[in-house]
């Protein structure tokens, strides 16, 4: 059974952060590095005494708890979710899932483009869960808990403490691995998918021989994307534990690690702040921060890598794709129709890995869009 729940943060807390933020030991940065080693120095000193200083966590909170919480007992695991219901007297059950190193926060602009109504009188009802391990989620103590069997307990949140039958799922980074594993294991419960990146992984048990052009040119510039900008996944993958130490001890450094990926992944052309705000940013930075969730959410890196690697099949439930220019690796139309049933597929015209928050309007529409489609209104 489901209780609602409210996001409480106590003062101790707060003032913990804070002798924490004041006591950092920053380090060096070679001269004119902007982002190029990492995270700018500068700019993480002016977000961190922003932290200090200006940042209201209580405002935060407060808007946080504007939205209705619930936690509900999945497979012996508290789980976390949103439950945002359309104002239309037409409406469709929506589950959105976020990735890493983002949270709820992923999807809260587009929260009221989807439960208000449109021309066709059409809304949702949103489910928005924190992956177990994530924010308000619990943590899970034993191994194992990969992208199936999340989707597994997400399908349980939706189908049996829900009672939603019948419903559309949408997601980003691991949202869309999780994504493709209910469609998989649950297709004649899900009346579609959307999806803002293709899982990467499937191009490997593809022979090299039968590749197109288009997608040999993606299978490179993964490649090269790896060995560029894929350590941070490849350390979450092998030793998250080594590198939790530090990121649940020191707020720089988790602000560090997490910003850095906002900047790197985003449609902000140098300037992060074009994309997300201060507040946008801390407020993500400060849930992992709270819950000390960082060790666990990347945790999911190993649990994936580590667990008995099976080919997911394809799967014929309707797909859509929303495929934003400056995502990491952003993949042909060719490849996603090898995996899923494409339906609709939308080159966009700006925006990034984060496309809830960059182009909320821009998704949002999409994602009514394909419904639209599949339910034929």
């Amino acid at each position: 059974m489901s209780k609602a729940f409210i996001i409480k943060t106590e003062t101790a807390v707060l003032d913990d952060l804070k002798n924490r933020l004041h006591n950092t030991r920053w380090t060096d940065e070679i001269n004119g590095a902007e982002w190029n080693y990492g995270t700018n120095l500068q700019y993480l000193k002016e977000l961190c005494r922003y932290w200090e200083h200006d940042f209201d966590w209580k405002k935060q909170e407060d808007f946080l708890n504007s939205f209705p919480h619930f936690k509900t007992t999945i497979e012996g695991l508290k789980i976390h979710y949103m439950h945002c219901k359309g104002k239309s007297s037409v409406t469709q059950p929506l589950l959105l899932t976020h990735g890493f190193p983002d949270s709820i926060v992923r999807f809260l602009k587009i929260i009221p483009l989807l439960t208000n109504a449109d021309n066709n009188d059409l809304s949702f009802n949103l489910v928005i869960p924190s992956i177990p391990g994530y924010g308000f989620s619990e943590i899970p103590s034993t191994p194992g808990m990969g992208p199936g069997k999340i989707a597994d307990i997400f399908h349980q949140l939706m189908s049996e403490h829900l009672g939603y039958k019948k419903y559309f799922a949408h997601g980003g980074d691991w949202g869309s691995s999780i994504t493709e594993q209910l469609a998989v294991k649950n297709p004649s419960s899900l009346l579609g998918i959307h999806l803002t990146d293709i899982p990467f992984r499937h191009l490997f048990s593809i022979p090299e021989g039968e590749l197109t052009e288009s997608e040999k040119k993606y299978l490179e510039k993964g490649k090269a994307w790896s060995s560029t900008e894929g350590a941070y996944a490849m350390i979450q993958a092998t030793k998250p534990q080594t590198l939790a130490y530090g990121l649940n001890d020191s707020p720089a450094a988790l602000a560090s690690w997490i910003v850095e990926k906002f900047y790197r992944w985003s449609d902000c052309n140098g300037n992060i702040e074009t994309c997300f705000t201060k507040d946008e940013l801390l407020t993500n930075v400060m849930i992992y921060w709270k819950t000390q969730t960082i060790n666990s959410a990347m945790r999911l890196y190993y649990e994936t890598m580590h667990s008995e690697q099976q080919e997911v099949p394809r799967t014929e439930v309707p797909a859509g794709a929303a495929i934003f220019p400056k995502d990491l690796v952003t993949a042909p139309k060719e490849y996603g129709s090898r995996i899923f049933n494409v339906q609709q597929w939308s080159e966009m015209p700006k925006g990034g890995h984060f496309a809830a928050m960059e182009q909320p309007e821009l998704l949002a529409n999409d994602i009514r869009k394909f419904v639209t489609k599949v339910m034929k209104i």
